[in-house]
């Protein structure tokens, strides 16, 4: 169906939200009141709808995501199928708050294990939650010794712009391959809190030049939103692109192409569970109609 009516036949990776529920309510969390929702994909309609995009869109490579992942009963089950049967590399973002016992069960068949981070110490746990930076770190050392490569997120946002390069050089000591900064988006919880935003665009300047002066090892992958101009413009072909790097399915069954359209209802396709299908949805204020550009990412 996408491809039927977008002309897009590749989408090379599945973001899939697995439930809303979480044991986290972070300040900055673009599901909002949904993570009070109980809506989850079952084992087996996950495995279909890996299989559905392996199959149909090439879909090469999956990530798990949440809420939080590691509260799904049947999380080995599905990692061991994508990883396994379908031999796609596996992702698991999570807030790495005691999952010990689950990471190591699942550690077999797991390619990057990326922990969401928010600053350290402090700024970290007023953000998400109380003991929360250490738990992240325990996982963190536990990873690695399981043999489990590691990546780290964080929303960049007011109170932790000045940390960015701080937990960097942190993440550096953990061994943590890969730091993906994001742009705070005024959705979900954070729409409640707009002073989370940064207000002075030329403080995104100013941690561009840091990161680049600071020689670095770790990799540091940065939304190219976090520049005084935003993101530069991306042209597709005039016919319309062939190929996207992703899809978001969230627990509901809704796909969204952009991640700047995830969490605003601005889905154009929907994944139906149990006919194990995906239907077009069109509406006036759907991500295709409003031409919702993705997110551009670029190492700093």
């Amino acid at each position: 169906m996408i491809r039927d009516v977008t002309g897009i036949h590749r989408i090379r990776m599945l973001y899939l939200q697995l439930l809303y529920r979480c044991n986290f309510t972070c300040l900055h969390c673009f599901h909002g009141k949904r993570l009070k929702q109980g809506d989850t994909f079952s084992a087996d309609e996950a495995v279909n709808l890996i299989r559905l995009m392996h199959d149909q869109y090439g879909t090469e490579a999956v990530t798990l995501l949440g809420g939080e992942p590691f509260l799904h009963r049947d999380l080995p089950q599905i990692v061991r199928y994508a990883r396994q049967e379908l031999g796609m590399p596996v992702e698991i973002c999570t807030n790495g708050y005691r999952i010990e016992s689950r990471l190591t069960e699942v550690a077999p068949y797991l390619d990057l294990l990326r922990v969401s981070l928010e600053g350290l110490g402090e700024t970290n746990d007023a953000i998400r939650r109380s003991g929360s930076y250490l738990a992240a770190l325990s996982t963190l050392n536990l990873a690695r010794d399981l043999g489990v490569t590691t990546g780290a997120t964080m929303t960049v946002t007011s109170r932790n712009i000045d940390e960015v390069l701080p937990l960097a050089r942190t993440m550096q000591r953990f061994g943590v391959r890969q730091l993906k900064l994001h742009c705070l988006r005024p959705v979900g919880n954070a729409a409640e809190h707009p002073e989370l935003l940064v207000t002075e665009p030329t403080a995104y300047t100013r941690l561009r030049e840091d990161l680049q002066q600071a020689g670095l090892s770790i990799e540091v992958i940065v939304d190219e939103d976090l520049s005084e101009n935003g993101a530069p413009e991306v042209c597709a072909p005039a016919e319309g692109p062939r190929e996207i790097d992703r899809i978001e399915a969230d627990p509901r069954g809704a796909l969204t192409m952009s991640c700047k359209a995830v969490g605003q209802d601005s889905h154009a396709f929907w994944y139906e569970k149990t006919a194990n299908r995906i239907v077009h949805q069109p509406s006036a204020t759907d991500e295709l109609t409003l031409a919702v550009p993705d997110v551009v990412y670029a190492r700093a």
